[in-house]
């Protein structure tokens, strides 16, 4: 539960981190665009009240002048083109040097500017009015991609948001089916304990009793079960190799627990085929996938499990001919708390995927389906 608590913690830092990181970077680009922009209207404004000043202060002394020259020099990236009343050129600066020596580029230029910002009208020779056209600086134009950024950036939050909510779910789901497995094993050993104690009693009244016998078996049977439930949201150990050996006695188990009207076979390679696997648990799974598939024939046809091998994996393939799955049957098959039974809890197959997927590094799904002819579900897990 500790463990559980700690995931969860992670994960809200992180979606946390993430949500300042993109918040930030935001705020950012809104604060720096509008400060360029703010910076560059007001060092035009200044250059254009340097040329109004020159023009209205006769004969300036040279520090006057000196000051007008550094005012204008200052500017080394702002665009700047001015224009008399029929287009001629006066001034240009800081514009692309492969049009310097074209006016019809240079007054389409300044025509293009004028899209971007009002003209500002001065008159630096009396009598003659001229028009001082402008634009962003290269950096400013450059940020100009900013919202595509953004954009991808609120995407790719967005996109990690809805990513981060299923895995919340589907770990408090995890949590949740774990800590109802362990609690059913803890339930189960109380009475477990209890009928051991009184078989030992019947065995020393009658120990040939096949009825003592019988009863012996169905409590190793519990207490396979209770280990079963207790496993489930701890990590198992992998100690077992042999998988035909796991395989066989699983077949044999269920072979004589299963309807005679079910033709049930088994069929692996003649060589044995090494898996490191816990054998409760895998065994688990076989048996769990068996039971759904006798339900689905209810208790007539055919059951056949098959292991292979195909590339660096090892395939376990539980096929049957019972009633097959819809497409959103096969969708939801393995997801806690779904089932076509009327009295089905939709435990057994969510926790056969993680028995398969979290403990043995695996996969498991639907190879195929169809309503009426059956199906069959494919195992895959890594070579030793």
């Amino acid at each position: 539960m500790r463990k559980s608590i700690f995931a969860r913690l992670n994960n809200w830092i992180i979606f946390s981190l993430m949500t300042i990181v993109v918040l930030t970077i935001v705020i950012a680009f809104t604060v720096l665009i509008n400060f360029l922009r703010k910076e560059e209207i007001k060092r035009v404004d200044i250059l254009v009240s340097a040329l109004r000043f020159q023009q209205e202060v006769e004969n300036p002394n040279l520090e006057v002048q000196a000051l007008l020259l550094q005012i204008y020099s200052s500017n080394t990236t702002i665009p700047l083109i001015i224009l008399d009343k029929n287009d001629q050129i006066m001034v240009h600066k800081n514009i692309p040097q492969d049009i310097e020596n074209d006016p019809g580029q240079i007054v389409a230029l300044a025509k293009k500017m004028s899209k971007s910002y009002t003209p500002i009208e001065i008159e630096i020779v009396k009598g003659n009015k001229q028009l001082v056209f402008y634009d962003n600086s290269r950096l400013l134009n450059n940020l100009r991609y900013s919202p595509y950024i953004l954009g991808f950036f609120i995407l790719c939050y967005f996109l990690f948001s809805f990513w981060f909510l299923r895995t919340i779910k589907k770990t408090d789901e995890g949590y949740l089916w774990a800590g109802l497995a362990k609690e059913t094993a803890h339930q189960i050993g109380t009475p477990l304990s209890s009928m051991i104690g009184w078989l030992e009693i019947m065995k020393l009244d009658t120990p040939d009793s096949e009825g003592v016998h019988e009863i012996e078996k169905d409590i190793e049977r519990l207490k396979t079960i209770s280990e079963r439930f207790s496993k489930i949201g701890s990590v198992p150990e992998l100690n077992d190799m042999n998988f035909n050996e796991t395989i066989q006695e699983n077949y044999d188990y269920l072979k004589t627990r299963i309807s005679k009207k079910i033709n049930f076979g088994l069929h692996f390679p003649n060589y044995n085929i090494l898996v490191p696997h816990n054998k409760i648990l895998m065994s688990w799974v076989i048996e769990n996938l068996v039971k759904n598939a006798v339900d689905a024939m209810k208790g007539e046809g055919a059951i056949s499990i098959s292991v292979f091998e195909r590339n660096k994996n090892i395939l376990i393939e539980v096929q049957d001919t019972g009633s097959g799955m819809t497409k959103q049957q096969a969708r939801n098959a393995f997801k806690p708390g779904y089932s076509t039974k009327k009295r089905g809890w939709g435990l057994g197959l969510s926790l056969a995927k993680r028995v398969v997927q979290e403990y043995h590094n695996g996969d498991i799904r639907i190879a195929q389906t169809e309503v009426g002819k059956g199906t069959t579900f494919r195992i895959i897990i890594k070579k030793a």
